[in-house]
């Protein structure tokens, strides 16, 4: 049963991101291509870039649209995240898993690298972040930072940093990330 269901979620996985790239190549992206890499809001990001209902750990949990982000790169690729619904989860799963993160490119968190994908993410006690696969594994944990001098918190947010960078929020707390060559 368990192979079942996690064959089913990498399946969903995978076809999200064949339809998505078949889109792309027939000209049809969610958003037009931008000229520059660009931080999107909340608002930017619509049902059919993100969606509003997502896989993990066995079951579906609905996204909070008014609480995602993201960046659209320049040639045309995503990386998005989205704050979800976590109630129907174990108490384990809940401290843990508070977003879903969908990226078409290989990113840098925290000094660890993040193949293209689907995944969980959360912020933990003590300035830790953490990265789960869909049957809620821990992938990695890195360490987060704490703005204090933010002067209105969301619950999410992406932001642009220095040298590339892009800083992606739960309240206060951030990691920084980034895009591989």
């Amino acid at each position: 049963m368990r192979k079942t269901v996690v064959f089913a979620a990498a399946f969903a996985v995978v076809t999200t991101f064949m339809f998505g790239a078949a889109a792309r190549m027939a000209g049809q992206s969610a958003l037009p291509k931008p000229n520059k890499d660009t931080v999107l809001k909340a608002a930017d990001i619509r049902a059919k870039l993100f969606p509003e209902t997502v896989f993990f750990r066995g079951q579906s949990a609905p996204v909070q649209m008014r609480n995602t982000g993201g960046v659209h790169f320049a040639d045309d690729f995503y990386v998005l995240a989205g704050m979800v619904d976590n109630s129907g989860y174990s108490t384990g799963i809940r401290e843990k898993y508070q977003a879903y993160l969908l990226s078409e490119v290989t990113l840098q968190i925290g000094g660890q690298t993040l193949k293209a994908g689907a995944y969980g993410i959360g912020f933990l006690e003590g300035g830790r972040f953490v990265v789960m696969d869909l049957a809620a594994n821990d992938i990695f944990q890195a360490a987060s930072q704490r703005d204090a001098e933010m002067k209105r918190p969301v619950p999410l947010q992406v932001t642009a940093a220095d040298g590339g960078k892009y800083r992606l929020y739960m309240g206060r707390d951030f990691v920084e990330l980034s895009r591989t060559k």
